[in-house]
């Protein structure tokens, strides 16, 4: 089982002035994030109580996976075996969010999500941000490139956060018996250069400990606009997390849908799509 913080929204302002191919001053690019660190801590703070149903299909590899490349994250020479679809509603109130098992392979179960073994994840609506923006975690930020999706100019920064700062934790085996290590971590932002909106997010485990038996874990999520309670919110709208260990490669995609704002008694629904 992984059990890790996930991806939040955030965003990093560019200045909109700057050429395409004119890298940011680095005193652009200093401004730029302290501007976003204030964003990103109030995030959690800005998002309404809602629910979401989280589709993840997991798979099992049966050759040693490549890892995350930027957005290259399965080797087109593996053949992936599915293991199961899981049903999830989570629930997001007064910023703390639960997910509660609802279907496997679209039979409805009883079972505790926290319980599964294989890649599972918490944390996508905040854990991120207070990881990576707290002034604690001293994150180093470094502007990489400009791209161009869909007529808007995107910019693409790297950032590391050292052991010694981190809190992401990477934890494997069965409950009750369970090794588990604090790591530093790696990754990428894409953010629209105008608005400051998160597009595209990754982060790798680094350094993680032999006892933990497991020797790769990334994450990459993208975001979209969805409507909860009649405003518009930019939230997760995909995943893929790859988890590697000496015997066995996992792979996690998930989707979230039907965001909805909060409800005791909604309804999750599953088993109309794949």
């Amino acid at each position: 089982m992984i059990r890790a913080f996930q991806p939040a929204l955030c965003g990093l302002l560019v200045w909109a002035s700057a050429g395409w191919a004119q890298r940011p001053s680095e005193a652009d690019a200093t401004a730029a994030i302290e501007r976003t660190r204030e964003k990103a801590l109030a995030y959690t703070r800005s998002l309404p109580d809602f629910m979401c149903t989280e589709v993840i299909h997991r798979y099992q590899e049966n050759r040693p996976a490549v890892g995350a490349i930027g957005r290259t994250w399965v080797n087109p020479t593996t053949k992936w075996l599915p293991t199961d679809k899981l049903t999830v509603k989570l629930s997001f109130f007064q910023q703390k969010e639960e997910h509660k098992l609802i279907a496997i392979d679209d039979k409805t179960t009883d079972r505790n999500y926290t319980e599964l073994t294989g890649g599972i994840g918490a944390g996508e609506f905040g854990g991120t941000l207070q990881g990576m923006f707290d002034p604690a975690s001293q994150t180093a930020f470094r502007w990489e490139s400009w791209k161009n999706v869909r007529k808007h100019r995107i910019a693409i920064y790297a950032y590391r956060v050292e052991a010694a700062h981190s809190r992401y934790a990477v934890i494997n085996g069965a409950p009750g018996h369970t090794h588990q290590a604090i790591v530093g971590f790696h990754g990428t932002l894409e953010t629209d250069s105008e608005t400051g909106e998160l597009l595209h997010f990754t982060y790798v485990a680094d350094e993680i400990p032999a006892d933990v038996k497991l020797d790769k874990v990334s994450t990459a999520v993208e975001y979209d606009f969805a409507d909860v309670g009649g405003r518009t919110f930019l939230l997760p709208a995909r995943s893929q997390t790859m988890i590697q260990s000496p015997e066995v490669s996992v792979r996690c995609d998930t989707e979230f849908r039907q965001y909805a704002k909060f409800s005791s008694d909604s309804i999750i629904k599953f088993g109309d799509g794949k």
